[in-house]
């Protein structure tokens, strides 16, 4: 049973990772390729001593890369679901509502953050061509509020789907956009030091208001 929810679960996102895996690659060559040009133009150092003491991102172009795969993982996931009350269907499967719908939602999540893993292992790959690690280890850490940032938009988009009263709905997204836009805050590089453990926290205690939303389905809140 646990295999027929994750294989129904990759048939509704795999278009989207693929395409989400093909703009990122797209992303990433585009930088490095501005980078190595950009550093023969004015060379290494001065390249170096630009991003160090001027601010000047190199990898601006993967900012908000994150949240629409996030957000597009989330909408191919659940918006089936919600059309006609499809969900309800899963839910009469011979396991528990709460375990169906926290199979499917792990799984959603376990593709993203492999997806987002891999897109920061490539980042770091190409970055370490170029630049030293004190360079690199700066870039991560503006960087990753932006990917908690993905996650974060993946797990409120799943709960405003599920959401079953409009209204509520509507109440959510506002709220959503909101808690979303401060993980995007532009900042001095490396300025989100401090906070990446209590984003991250919050990001995670995040992954389970989906089940608020499940449970007001499956009781046909209206």
């Amino acid at each position: 049973m646990f295999k027929s929810v994750i294989y129904k679960e990759w048939l509704k996102i795999r278009l989207i990772v693929l395409i989400a895996l093909g703009l990122s690659l797209l992303a990433l060559i585009n930088i490095f390729l501005k980078v190595r040009h950009d550093i023969l133009f004015v060379d290494a150092a001065n390249y170096w001593y630009s991003f160090l003491f001027r601010g000047r991102a190199y990898f601006m172009v993967l900012k908000f890369l994150p949240f629409v795969i996030g957000l597009a993982i989330a909408i191919a996931q659940y918006f089936p679901e919600t059309v006609n009350k499809r969900i309800k269907l899963t839910f009469h499967l011979p396991v528990s509502e709460n375990g169906v719908l926290i199979r499917m939602h792990a799984f959603g999540a376990l593709v993203l953050v492999v997806l987002l893993a891999l897109v920061l292992g490539l980042f770091v790959a190409g970055s370490a061509i170029f630049f030293p690690s004190n360079i690199i280890d700066a870039s991560l850490i503006t960087m990753l509020p932006w990917f908690l940032g993905g996650l974060a938009t993946y797990f409120l988009v799943a709960l405003v789907l599920l959401e079953p009263v409009w209204l509520f709905r509507g109440l959510y997204s506002v709220i959503a956009a909101g808690f979303v836009t401060f993980f995007f805050t532009s900042a001095s590089i490396g300025a989100f030091k401090p906070v990446l453990l209590p984003l991250a926290l919050i990001t995670l205690l995040l992954s389970c208001v989906v089940l608020f939303s499940g449970y007001r389905f499956r009781k046909g809140e209206m």
